[in-house]
């Protein structure tokens, strides 16, 4: 099983307003559970560990997630869903979040120990679950734990700048977290936030100088992405958009597919990470692409099933 540990939450997005109302629509999302379904959709055994609320968008959030194949490892929590509200200030957006004591930030040490199956032997954690708190600090310690006892790691921080007051105490946690990884995922606007006065590729040097990744993927939107592994660098273009819906969820279902496609008929091991040849890398990349794509000429996050990608 490749278990997805992160954030789950319902964005509410501004549709209209005048002097007597605000209009919102409420849509899945957050970065772990994206990954989960994209990863699931493509047939693979796919766990969620964090807890998901019992409240009504609890249920939204939870029986879509069990209806694309994902299963839930731990409780339901009594706890509140968290909300992402964007708003619009003269055509452009702004974001406020409301996950103080909501269920996906209730996790500690002993509870994820309990609830990882004895037959995960991959785990993939994501974005806003490491930014701050007593359980950025449990997911830390149990992910450099699993990497420990030679469980492949992947990382995808989805770095959000406006939740981070606290930059020099986030990049320890993330460094740490990245010398503990065994597939690390960064976006170019990523890149940029750890390393702002450098270049696009001073910045992938320093990166892959420092970190120590088997495997370290790049995505540049509309530009592609890049792929390191054993020494060798493989470059894809993205992959052609029918048309253009929106870009929600597109990255997570980029990664989705990379997990799945490293899975692939082998249950993924350090091992094989290590001794991944080029032209898989570069056919993983291309797939992954491909499924972003698809993923763009939907309304939200919509990734595709396997039969889809074929």
């Amino acid at each position: 099983m490749l278990v997805v540990g992160g954030d789950n939450l319902i964005d509410l997005i501004e549709l209209s307003r005048d002097d007597a109302a605000v209009s919102f629509a409420g849509v899945r999302g957050g970065s772990g559970y994206n990954t989960a379904r994209a990863t699931a959709r493509q047939g693979q055994d796919v766990g969620f560990i964090t807890p998901i609320a019992q409240d009504n968008l609890g249920h939204f959030l939870a029986d879509k997630m069990v209806a694309d194949g994902v299963m839930l490892l731990s409780p339901r929590s009594e706890k509140p869903s968290s909300l992402a509200v964007v708003t619009l200030v003269n055509g452009q957006p702004s974001y406020q979040f409301y996950r103080g004591d909501t269920a996906e930030r209730q996790v500690d040490l002993p509870s994820l120990n309990a609830y990882f199956p004895k037959d995960g032997h991959a785990f993939h954690l994501t974005s806003l679950s490491i930014i701050a708190g007593v359980d950025a600090e449990a997911w830390a310690e149990f992910f450099v734990a699993k990497h420990k006892a030679g469980i492949v790691t992947a990382l995808d921080p989805n770095v959000r700048p406006m939740l981070i007051s606290d930059r020099e105490s986030y990049l320890a946690r993330l460094w740490h977290l990245m010398w503990h990884s065994d597939v690390i995922k960064l976006s170019d606007e990523d890149l940029e936030w750890i390393y702002p006065e450098l270049s696009f590729e001073a910045a992938c040097e320093a990166l892959l100088a420092k970190a120590t990744a088997k495997l370290t993927i790049i995505t540049k939107g509309a530009e592609g992405a890049l792929g390191y592994c054993n020494g060798n660098r493989v470059i894809v273009p993205a992959h052609p958009v029918g048309k253009l819906i929106d870009t929600v969820g597109a990255g997570d279902t980029f990664m989705g597919t990379v997990l799945s496609c490293l899975n692939g008929a082998d249950p993924l091991t350090q091992t094989a990470l290590s001794e991944l040849p080029q032209a898989n890398l570069q056919d993983v990349l291309s797939r992954a692409a491909k499924a972003a794509a698809i993923n763009c000429g939907r309304e939200g996050c919509d990734p595709p099933s396997s039969a889809e990608l074929l």
